[in-house]
């Protein structure tokens, strides 16, 4: 420290001065012997400085050893040092711009790349679920296909066999099988959204009748019913148009859920706002608003009051309104009890044609499957059941309305039950209607045990007749045509449970009785929901639109007008139409396909690369 400071001071602080202390002792080159040293590096500036730092260094005895040859080979080494930094630096760039142009085109090609991967991972899986022959040369695989596709499949597998250069041909054969076929419908983009709503109640049995050949005109027509407005139904329209006319560039695009169900749905949507225009304009209500579209109302106002008072301050002057409800029963005290009527009244008449439908298209089945029981002690005790107490009832709601009776229906079909020999007087539509109501009841009464108890004894004298008969039956000649056992033969053997099938038929039979009653007051939601659907539109109209419009005042109608169109579309064109929807849904499911669609098949699932893409699957 000493030496540091003298030489600090000599020099005025112009140097620059580091030393370290050696660890091992060394060996002093002018005595020879091992001393402590210290090793220092002094840089300075100046000849003057120079000889100060020699004479101190002098004084103290310190060895001094020149290293301008040092600092040249420092130099050098720098330079080298410097150039292999750069040629470094060269090169970490090109590899940079080299990663980027790769990680472009990997970019570019990944999706490829990884469909390619997913097509023959599914490949190979399914190819893992074939089996070897007995010489272990090639794989026998079984599936199904639709009769239709077998020259397809054939020439396909001849393709494939030529392309590959393959010495030896794949052989396909149609086997004979006891198993239930899969379920497979041809559908297109038009009727997929409908086949969907039919297959999420349950896949049809294998030939079962498809409900979705109805499904595509009722359930739209059930939901127009309870949507009856022909200005929220071209509002359906346009944003449904723009579903279908997008339909290339939206199916290609990633959809939110709630907008990827609308699109699927999108020729749903189509049918239900067409038929919403056409029931609308038999309600006559655009925005529950009543227009004379197709004539002037038939009746006129006999005084300036007659607004306010029934349809006897009205005196007809016209012919009758040709199309929908006359214009003139809107804003009148009658409206709501003649609407209600109508709608209500209707509302049967839809539910026991449907639920008729429902029954006949049991029938189809039973036909079809070639069950006598089911046609005989099924079909016939329902229809009967059905019309002589409904059927009746839709066929007095056309009477009264063609005759113009004042009748009560509900006295009519109440008494019926409690008081069958009873005179009905002033509620009678047509001679004889007691005799006639008479007969109907008892075919009702006899409905019901003719469709309980003669189909279990039939179905166990059936059992024991093909029991003996395929004690000793003849074997069936093998055939390479696919034969389906629809009727339980491959089960001839089983143990017939004549208490479990007795039990199952009187609950079939019981769930009919209750249902049929049950089933037709729930088609009445189709009165209650477009009662609600007008009054609500009505309530939007009158005390937003016309409220706002009062006032006199632009800032005031601006926020009347964004609110009715927020409520609208909010309410009615979201809320509603959803409402509609699932009540729609439910009288197919449950009071229209339960008559005669069993649902307990499974779907045709064909090896194919369109949902291989789907990271979801």
């Amino acid at each position: 420290m000493v030496f540091e400071r003298i030489l600090f001071r000599a020099t005025r602080g112009n140097i620059f001065i580091r030393q370290s202390v050696i660890e091992e002792s060394v060996v002093d080159p002018n005595s020879g012997e091992k001393a402590e040293k210290n090793v220092f590096v002094v840089f300075y500036s100046g000849e003057r400085a120079k000889s100060k730092i020699l004479k101190i260094c002098e004084a103290f005895g310190a060895n001094r050893y020149p290293f301008s040859e040092e600092l040249g080979r420092q130099a050098q080494m720098m330079s080298e040092v410097s150039g292999r930094l750069a040629e470094l630096k060269t090169t970490i760039s090109a590899g940079l711009d080299h990663r980027k142009i790769l990680l472009e085109t990997i970019g570019d090609k990944f999706e490829q790349w990884n469909l390619k991967v997913r097509k023959e991972k599914a490949i190979y899986h399914t190819l893992n679920m074939l089996s070897l022959d007995v010489t272990k040369k090639c794989l026998v695989g079984e599936g199904w296909s639709p009769l239709f596709a077998a020259p397809e499949i054939q020439e396909a597998l001849q393709r494939a066999a030529v392309d590959s250069n393959s010495q030896v041909g794949s052989i396909f054969q149609v086997l004979r099988t006891k198993e239930m076929p899969p379920t497979f419908f041809r559908t297109n983009k038009f009727t997929t959204a409908f086949q969907e709503i039919v297959d999420a109640y349950g896949v049809a049995k294998y030939q079962e009748a498809n409900p979705t050949v109805f499904t595509i005109v009722t359930f739209p027509f059930l939901f127009a019913v309870m949507f009856g407005d022909w200005g929220h139904g071209i509002c359906l329209l346009l944003a449904t148009m723009y579903l279908i006319l997008r339909e290339k560039k939206l199916s290609s695009q990633k959809l939110g859920d709630i907008m990827e169900m609308a699109f699927g749905g999108r020729y749903v949507i189509f049918m239900m706002s067409l038929f919403s225009i056409y029931t609308g304009l038999i309600y006559n209500e655009f925005f529950s608003i009543p227009y004379p579209l197709f004539s002037p109302s038939a009746y006129e106002c006999r005084d300036a009051s007659c607004s306010e008072a029934t349809t006897i301050g009205l005196i007809k002057t016209r012919d009758t309104y040709p199309f929908g409800v006359d214009p003139v029963w809107h804003g009148t005290r009658s409206e709501l009890p003649f609407l209600n009527s109508l709608k209500m009244k209707m509302s049967i008449l839809l539910g026991v044609a449907q639920m008729n439908l429902g029954i006949i298209m049991s029938f189809c089945n039973a036909k079809f499957f070639k069950s006598a029981v089911n046609v005989w002690f099924q079909f016939v005790p329902q229809m009967i059941f059905l019309n002589c107490l409904f059927g009746y009832l839709s066929v007095l709601i056309i009477i009264k309305w063609c005759t113009g009776s004042q009748a009560d229906l509900y006295h009519v079909m109440i008494y019926m039950f409690l008081s069958p020999m009873d005179d009905l007087g002033e509620n009678q539509l047509f001679p004889n209607q007691k005799t006639v109501q008479l007969t109907f009841l008892f075919l009702a009464l006899v409905s019901v045990p003719w469709m309980l108890l003669p189909k279990p004894f039939i179905l166990k004298k059936q059992h024991e007749a093909r029991h003996q008969g395929q004690s000793y039956a003849q074997l069936d000649e093998t055939d390479e045509s696919l034969q389906v056992e629809t009727n339980g033969g491959s089960h001839g053997h089983e143990e017939f449970e004549f208490s479990e099938i007795f039990v199952h038929q009187l609950i079939h039979t019981i769930e009919f009785v209750l249902g049929a009653v049950s089933n037709t007051a729930s088609y009445l939601r189709l009165w209650a929901l477009s009662l609600a659907h007008s009054e609500l539109s009505s309530v939007f109209y009158e005390k937003v639109l016309l409220m706002a419009w009062g006032f006199n005042n632009i800032f005031i109608l601006i926020v009347g007008i964004l609110v009715f169109i927020f409520a609208t579309v909010g309410v009615l064109l979201v809320m509603e139409t959803l409402s509609a929807f699932l009540h729609a849904l439910r009288l197919h499911w449950v009071e229209y396909q339960n008559k005669f669609y069993e649902g307990d098949g499974y779907k045709f699932a064909p090896f194919t690369f369109t949902l291989v893409g789907n990271e979801d699957e």
